[in-house]
């Protein structure tokens, strides 16, 4: 039985980020989604450089045991390259990435995950997440000291321990799943699952609607919800190729893997060129190849139409005299940045416009910012929105934590990478990632259990 993927991919910048750091691939064989970090360091960098790394796989067809390899390989191939981009340019230095990457391999798909991204089976009308998150709060839901529902809000939700960093042992979980035809997988950032309640993305999901329309109901979801962070939807519906007419046959890529060629700093050409290849085929810049789309930011039409007119709803609102109503808006926004070099908590938002300042320092710290591992550092001068002063707050406190720790490291002359730091568990506990859901058949050519110390915290 001749298997498919019926598929889309959406991405939008979200209602206050400037850059869209997230990079979605779907196409016949493979989806994947990355979801970068580093502000300024490189976010978009690293997850464009991961896409395009896997993006010829797309291509290929693999036996189940073939693919697992090649997709491993490509993955590490991409995490050196983000290692010898950090070498060769230190302002790159705390970029990173998430990576969820399905790969179609006849009846079988094999599933790559590191980070907090998460992947979702919808099934006889039940949508069931089938990766756990590589995150410090998921270690404390493990331990039994946190419940899933605590879990949702906690202030610490933004902290990974696991991501692709060019660091040597930045290794995904991978399994080996069965396709049954009917079923539906979706990725998403967590501009979508940190933002809309699971029970309301499941009905969108198990409604039956195409994959394009459903992945922009959940964009819009998102942004109504105000969503802060990028937001990116991959959907693959598995289908049998002699009862569906027309599935796609052009991959669709989407964020900043379609726009990283028009930047400053281009993709190497490495494997990851594969990406820039295929966005300049689509734009017109090389005749070779006609094979793909590059889906618009999700739609580009009502989702752009809708952030702008709530900016300029604003502009109007200050420029006609109505300044109360802006500057109420304004202070219901708390994020943490850097004031005359030390960590602060900020009410507001972090874009001015024109000469107009949407923010101020609410609450200054002792916490000083050069004192920080450059990841968090990094992050803190791009500036992290939290939700309420009080998240706001209790990053100020972790980051304080994370600055005495370096603290101390330097003056017995130690490191001070962002890697050696974080929350240390139970002495030589191991943790396991099982899969969470019916019809995995075999676990990963890595395996997902591993003996940990202390794990390194990423703070996203």
């Amino acid at each position: 039985m001749p298997f498919a993927f019926n598929y889309a991919a959406r991405s939008d910048v979200g209602m206050v980020r400037s850059e869209n750091q997230d990079s979605g691939y779907a196409g016949p064989r493979l989806l994947a989604m990355a979801d970068g970090m580093g502000g300024h360091a490189g976010g978009d960098i690293a997850s464009s450089v991961v896409i395009g790394a896997l993006a010829d796989l797309d291509g290929e067809a693999l036996g189940s045991a073939e693919a697992s390899k090649a997709l491993l390989q490509r993955i590490s191939s991409a995490n050196d390259e983000l290692a010898d981009m950090v070498k060769s340019d230190p302002s790159l230095h705390g970029m990173g990435t998430t990576l969820i990457a399905i790969l179609r391999s006849n009846n079988k798909l094999v599933l790559a995950h590191i980070g907090d991204s998460r992947a979702f089976l919808a099934r006889d009308g039940k949508l069931t997440q089938i990766t756990k998150d590589h995150s410090f709060v998921q270690s404390l839901v493990d331990e039994g000291r946190i419940t899933e529902d605590e879990a949702i809000g906690h202030p610490q939700r933004s902290l990974v321990t696991r991501v692709l960093t060019g660091q040597v042992d930045d290794e995904p979980d991978v399994t080996v799943r069965e396709a049954r035809m009917g079923d539906r997988y979706l990725i998403a950032s967590d501009g979508l699952t940190d933002y809309v309640a699971g029970d309301t993305i499941a009905d969108i999901v198990t409604a039956g609607e195409a994959p394009g329309r459903t992945a922009e109901r959940l964009v819009d979801l998102a942004l109504k919800a105000g969503a802060p962070d990028n937001v990116t939807i991959v959907i693959g519906d598995v289908v049998d190729l002699t009862k569906v007419d027309g599935p796609p046959t052009q991959p669709q890529i989407v964020g900043a893997a379609s726009t990283r060629t028009k930047g400053t700093r281009a993709i190497p050409v490495t494997p990851a060129a594969k990406a820039a290849a295929l966005t300049r085929a689509a734009t017109g810049a090389d005749d070779g190849d006609d094979d793909v789309t590059l889906a618009e930011e999700a739609p580009q039409g009502s989702r752009r139409w809708l952030r702008r007119a709530a900016v300029l709803a604003v502009v109007l609102i200050v420029l006609g005299g109505g300044a109360y109503a802006a500057y109420d808006w304004s202070q219901s926004q708390y994020f943490v940045g850097a004031s005359d070099g030390k960590v602060a908590v900020f009410q507001g938002v972090s874009q001015d416009l024109g000469p107009i300042a949407l923010s101020h320092v609410e609450e200054p710290s002792d916490v000083v910012v050069s004192d920080l591992p450059d990841f968090y550092r990094s992050k803190v001068e791009a500036s992290i929105a939290k939700d309420t002063l009080k998240d706001a707050e209790a990053l100020v406190a972790e980051l304080r934590v994370e600055a005495s720790k370096c603290a101390v490291s330097r003056a017995t002359g130690g490191t001070c990478a962002s890697d050696s730091l974080g929350p240390s568990p139970t002495p030589g506990a191991t943790t396991t990632t099982p899969s969470t859901t019916p019809a995995t058949t075999s676990t990963t050519p890595t395996t997902s259990s591993t003996t940990t110390g202390t794990p390194s915290t990423t703070t996203r």
